[in-house]
């Protein structure tokens, strides 16, 4: 992942989706050559020079100012996640990018998640590796652990390159390209990871459906919403969830998925508990890990 390519191909693909008409200019010339906007465009809406902007999108953001970027990105109308991707990029080209951790999660954390005991919640990094559950957590997630042996069971391998994810997964196609626009946000916090880059090679090469959504450069928030699966055990749950950053650990995001109350997806969790109470080759598995 070339970090100037990145900055290139995600300016580029945003300018493409906006249109003169969006953002009030006249469309002149009666063959565009580009979809959306072109650079000159861009850089009249930002107020900068166009060989100023051209620049930037070359990839060459160290020297941009706060003031610039979010000129860009209202030039562009870059949504919330697409902004704080541009100022992910900007860090990364100051050599001011995430870090990521090997190390597990913290007791504490652990600690929480245990007592969680009613609701299924885990800690998952910006790689989408599973890092670490609670019992119900495990649970929910039982099918990612059939064919795991080593290593931390990664989100979005399974998504990918385990037939079983189609079904496991509700709404498969919209479930991967929210899953890539999440590791995409994750790649540009974390542009030195080995391990992010390691896995976005795999994939691109074994998965076109990744290479495909991979290609698009969309990003994401993560912060709430609602997930279903259909689970082997006990069907079909429509989980909202809620997500957070754990203080001190940026590298990492806790989620807890909370069943309206009296739902159908309710009493399938506490179907999930008292599955999750006679599965103890699922957790030596976990344990195996």
């Amino acid at each position: 992942m070339d970090r100037q390519r990145e900055v290139r191909d995600f300016l580029v693909s945003r300018r493409g989706r906006v249109s003169p008409r969006q953002v009030g200019l006249p469309a002149l010339g009666a063959h565009r050559r580009v979809p959306g906007l072109r650079r000159e465009e861009v850089a009249l809406l930002a107020g900068v020079s166009v060989d100023y902007y051209v620049r930037l999108e070359r990839g060459h953001l160290a020297g941009a100012s706060d003031s610039v970027l979010d000129a860009v990105a209202d030039a562009l109308q870059l949504d919330t996640a697409e902004r704080s991707h541009l100022f992910d990029l900007a860090r990364a080209s100051r050599g001011r990018g995430l870090e990521a951790r090997e190390q597990g999660v913290p007791e504490g954390v652990q600690r929480v998640l245990d007592a969680l005991t009613a609701v299924p919640g885990f800690v998952w990094n910006r790689r989408l590796d599973l890092v670490a559950a609670n019992h119900l957590g495990y649970a929910l997630y039982a099918p990612l652990f059939v064919e795991a042996s080593s290593g931390p069971v990664n989100i979005v391998r399974f998504k990918f390159l385990d037939p079983a994810a189609r079904s496991f997964f509700c709404g498969w196609e919209t479930s991967i390209q929210n899953t890539v626009a999440l590791l995409r946000m994750g790649a540009g916090m974390m542009p030195d990871d080995q391990g992010m880059k390691d896995l976005v090679q795999e994939l691109s090469a074994a998965s076109e459906p990744f290479a495909r959504c991979w290609r698009d450069h969309d990003v994401r928030l993560h912060w709430s919403g609602v997930k279903e699966y259909e689970h082997p055990a006990v069907g079909r749950l429509t989980l909202p969830f809620e997500t957070l950053t754990l203080p001190g650990r940026p590298d990492l995001m806790l989620s807890v998925l909370t069943p309206d109350a009296g739902s159908a997806s309710a009493e399938g969790v506490r179907q999930l508990a008292d599955w999750a109470d006679t599965q103890a080759d699922l957790y030596a598995r976990v344990d195996a890990i």
